[in-house]
């Protein structure tokens, strides 16, 4: 009979063996967690110290230079995307001379100070800010914090630049880490598509993609937002670039359907907050994505185009699809997806994890049906 071993302290570091006692590798407890460890690496002599977590950084920061970020046109971008890098629990962005992290895991929290070391080490950051989730704390029980941890405290508004526009963006205004990075790829895509273009952008936070959709040529751009400060940013970046965008305040779901039979679009970006949290939310995300999708054909006009994003893993590429193809159909609409994007380079996803694949865009014509 095996020997009853004690439970280990929360975010102790353990080593994980088979049934046989072969080691699999070194990883961090969560006792409050369904995933009790995260490895970090396979080597069961190796320890998560400091010089372990410089080279892990290091290379991470090595892969984005070579997919070209920073650079002059962007230095915003994700350096430590947790699984992706071989840290989980650990999330770190860069805005210019600012980094901004969130731990998601105990073990990763008790080791902050390691952390922000390697961060300074690492690369010449300015200002650290935390901004991790309450909701992920509690569930892993370490503390959240949130605000400045290194540097001044008015650090705390990013600046940085990305695709070329230059975005400010006050401290208690940011959404998670403060921008969305990992639709880079999208907005590259709107601004391919929107040459002559009406364009509305539902869930605009900011306007990057309502920016990216005006300097592409689109003739006219209308960006909505639950969130006046988030438009009034959005604003703010639209004069400052002499880019020209009408804003409306409010529900997108309510807006959307006092639209019908007024508006008309020939490129509508749907980009809703995260519907599904988890997989058991799966099920009703469809159905409201559904429901999305169909009041959003109707205004779009014939052979127009409906981009659809979700950022759940749980609400994957089939389900987002599958809302795209109902809800078209609901509004008698057939849908065609002619393009698929995914999130930014500096958001990798080890083979042996697709979840890390949480972001997903479809780009479709929608044509009458015959």
């Amino acid at each position: 009979m095996q020997p009853i071993l004690p439970q280990p302290a929360a975010g102790a570091e353990v080593l994980v063996v088979d049934s046989e006692g072969k080691p699999l590798g070194r990883g961090l407890f969560s006792p409050g967690s369904a995933l009790r460890v995260r490895l970090f690496t396979r080597d069961p002599a190796q320890s998560l110290d400091a010089a372990f977590l410089q080279t892990r950084l290091t290379r991470a920061l090595a892969l984005r230079k070579s997919f070209g970020l920073p650079s002059a046109e962007t230095n915003a971008f994700r350096w430590l995307f947790g699984e992706g890098d071989q840290l989980p629990g650990l999330i770190v962005d860069v805005f210019g001379e600012t980094a901004v992290l969130q731990f998601g895991t105990v073990g990763m929290a008790a080791r902050r100070e390691l952390v922000l070391e390697a961060l300074q080490a690492a690369l010449p950051i300015r200002t650290i800010i935390e901004q991790s989730s309450a909701f992920a704390a509690k569930a892993e029980g370490f503390e959240a914090k949130r605000g400045v941890l290194v540097g001044p405290a008015e650090g705390a508004s990013l600046r940085f630049k990305e695709r070329g526009f230059q975005y400010e963006i006050p401290g208690e205004l940011a959404q998670k880490t403060g921008f969305y990075l990992d639709q880079r790829p999208l907005r590259d895509r709107v601004e391919a598509l929107a040459k002559g273009r009406r364009v509305l952008d539902l869930f605009s936070y900011v306007g990057a993609i309502g920016l990216a959709a005006k300097r592409g040529g689109a003739d006219r751009v209308v960006s909505i937002d639950s969130s006046e400060p988030a438009l009034s940013v959005l604003r703010q970046h639209s004069e400052r670039h002499a880019l020209p965008i009408e804003t409306l305040c409010g529900d997108a779901h309510e807006l959307v359907r006092q639209m019908r039979g007024k508006e008309r679009f020939d490129l509508v970006i749907c980009d809703p907050p995260k519907l599904a949290p988890h997989r058991s939310a799966r099920v009703p995300a469809e159905n409201l994505m559904r429901r999305l999708v169909r009041d959003c054909s109707e205004l779009v006009t014939p052979n127009g185009i409906l981009i659809l994003s979700s950022c759940s893993a749980a609400l994957d590429l089939f389900s987002l699809t599958r809302s795209l193809a109902l809800g078209a159909r609901d509004a008698g609409r057939s849908a065609t997806v002619v393009e698929r994007v995914f999130q930014g380079a500096d958001h990798p996803v080890p083979a042996a994890f697709p979840e890390g694949l949480y972001l997903s865009s479809v780009i479709a014509r929608l044509d009458l049906h015959a």
